[in-house]
C-alpha cells in the first residue's frame, strides 16, 4: 500500500473502466445520459458543473445541461425535474446545490425519481443505504470507499472513526463502513475529548470542515487517514481537516488535499449514471 493515496490516479483508473462500459452500452444501443441542473450564478457551482460536463464528454456520457436564472421559481424547477424524470434519454439527474434561498432544497431533491437520483440524496435511496440494500450511494462517501478498496484497506473488524455527521458525507460513510463490518464511531464538534476518540481509530475519516483541526499526535501509529475536508486558507492555499505535515510520519496511508478525495466525487457520479444506464438497458426496475 502506498503511503500517499493518490485520488487522481484511482479516479483515472475508474474513469477508464467507465468509458469502456459506455462503449459497450452504446454498441448495444444505449447511450448513458446525465442531466445537470444549475440555478443561479454561484461561481463555485458553475466551475463544478463545468467539470462534470467535461468528465461526461471524456467518458462518452450524454450530458444535458440546464442552466437556469436565479429568478427561476420553485414551480418552474419542479416542472423541469418532472420532465427529466420522464425523459427516456436521461439515466441520472443532478441538481447542483446550493439552491437560491426561495427554493425548498428538500422538496426539489425529493422530486427527483429515485431511479435517477445518482447523487443518492433521495429519502428512498437513503433508506436503502440504511437497510444495507443500496441503489445509489452518495458520490463523495462512495468515492472514499472505492479509495480504500483500491488501496487494499480492509475494514472488517477495524475501528473506524468518522469525524463529521453531515447527511452528505459523515452519516452515509458510517453506514458504508458498517456494511463492511467495521466498528464505527461518529464524532463531531461537540464530542468530548475528540483527540482520545481519534487515537483509538485504525481508520480515520475526517469530514468536519475545519482546517487542519486533527493533529498528527491525535493519530494512532500506522492508522489510515482519509481527509475529505477542503478548506481555503489565505488567497490560494487549500488544506484538509487533518494537519498533513504532522500526520504523515505517523500514518500508514493518507490522502492529500488537494488530489485525494476530490477527484473521486465526479468519478462516482459518472459511475452511478452508467450503472443506471445498465439497468435501463437490461429492463430491470429498482
Amino acid at each position: 500500500m502506498e503511503k500517499i493515496i493518490d485520488g487522481k490516479a484511482i479516479a483515472a483508473q475508474m474513469r477508464q473502466g467507465i468509458a469502456e462500459d459506455v462503449t459497450v452500452l452504446k454498441a448495444a444501443g444505449t447511450i448513458p445520459g446525465l442531466a445537470v441542473v444549475l440555478v443561479g450564478e454561484d461561481p463555485a457551482s458553475r466551475v463544478y458543473v463545468s467539470m462534470k460536463e467535461k468528465a461526461c464528454e471524456q467518458t462518452g456520457i450524454f450530458s444535458a445541461e440546464h442552466k437556469l436564472s436565479v429568478e427561476t421559481t420553485e414551480a418552474e424547477l419542479l416542472a423541469l425535474i418532472d420532465a427529466l424524470n420522464g425523459d427516456g434519454r436521461i439515466d441520472g439527474i443532478l441538481v447542483q446545490l446550493p439552491l437560491p434561498a426561495h427554493i425548498d432544497e428538500s422538496k426539489v431533491l425529493e422530486a427527483i425519481s429515485p431511479k435517477k437520483d445518482v447523487d443518492g440524496f433521495h429519502p428512498y435511496n437513503v433508506g436503502r443505504l440504511v437497510t444495507g440494500k443500496p441503489l445509489f450511494q452518495p458520490c463523495t462517501p462512495y468515492g472514499v470507499m472505492k479509495m480504500l478498496e483500491y488501496s487494499g484497506v480492509k475494514l472488517s473488524g477495524k475501528n473506524v472513526v468518522v469525524v463529521g455527521r453531515s447527511n452528505i458525507v459523515g452519516k452515509p460513510l458510517a453506514l458504508m463502513c458498517l456494511a463492511q463490518n467495521a466498528t464505527v464511531t461518529i464524532c463531531h464538534s461537540r464530542t468530548v475529548d475528540l483527540p482520545d476518540q481519534v487515537r483509538r481509530a485504525d481508520v480515520v475519516i475526517a469530514a468536519i470542515g475545519r482546517p487542519e483541526m486533527i493533529k498528527g499526535d491525535w493519530l494512532k501509529e500506522g492508522a489510515v487517514v482519509i481527509d475529505v475536508g477542503v478548506n481555503r486558507v489565505g488567497e490560494k492555499k487549500l488544506v484538509g481537516d487533518v494537519e498533513f505535515a504532522s500526520a504523515l510520519p505517523r500514518v500508514s496511508a493518507i490522502t492529500p488535499v488537494p488530489g485525494g478525495v476530490g477527484p473521486m466525487t465526479i468519478t462516482m457520479l459518472l459511475y452511478n449514471t452508467v450503472e443506471s444506464a445498465k439497468r435501463r438497458a437490461s429492463g430491470k426496475s429498482v
